[in-house]
């Protein structure tokens, strides 16, 4: 399956108070899971776009992610369902990819009005909010409902985050909770 992402970011949250406000808000709470992932490059490498594997805690996803800008649209996805993450991490280097990172990351999940919203905690960075929807114009009124300014919000991707904070994820070859 191949989407645009409609996505914002608002950084450096306190997970429960965002919690709170998104559900005075009437949002409904999804669930929370750990997240584990695989990133590999292309081959041959393609500056802004990278292969990922993860187990998002129910389902496994294999997605080719290809970043055009740091729009609110500037993320295209391909993405399909496999069955197994460890199965699928060996296939993969079989057919000659080699991961470059192994990340993890703790999402809390959100429905308010038709868009998600993803808590998201990593080791070493402060944690953020990402508003996720099928249109910009629902990115933006669920960034409304919640009282947040547009100027409080980034298109950026998790990479570009994490070089906020001075890191390079990409050079990291393990990001784990300890």
């Amino acid at each position: 399956m191949h989407t645009i992402e409609y996505e914002v970011k608002a950084l450096g949250i306190d997970p429960d108070a965002m919690a709170e406000r998104i559900k005075v808000a009437g949002g409904s709470f999804q669930g929370e899971r750990l997240m584990r992932r695989y990133v590999y490059d292309t081959v041959p490498p393609v500056e802004g776009r990278w292969v990922r594997l993860r187990d998002s805690g129910g389902a496994v996803t294999l997605c080719v992610k290809t970043i055009s800008s740091d729009e609110i649209d500037g993320t295209r996805e391909t993405e399909t369902t496999v069955g197994s993450f460890e199965d699928t991490h060996v296939l993969l280097g079989l057919m000659g990819l080699t991961h470059r990172g192994y990340q993890e990351n703790r999402r809390s999940s959100w429905l308010l009005d038709g868009v998600r919203l993803e808590i998201d905690e990593w080791p070493r960075i402060p944690p953020y909010l990402e508003i996720e929807g099928d249109t910009e114009e629902q990115v933006w009124a669920a960034a409304e409902r919640l009282s947040i300014p547009r100027t409080g919000l980034t298109s950026q991707n998790t990479t570009k985050v994490f070089a906020r904070y001075g890191m390079d994820l990409d050079s990291i070859s393990e990001l784990r909770f300890t």
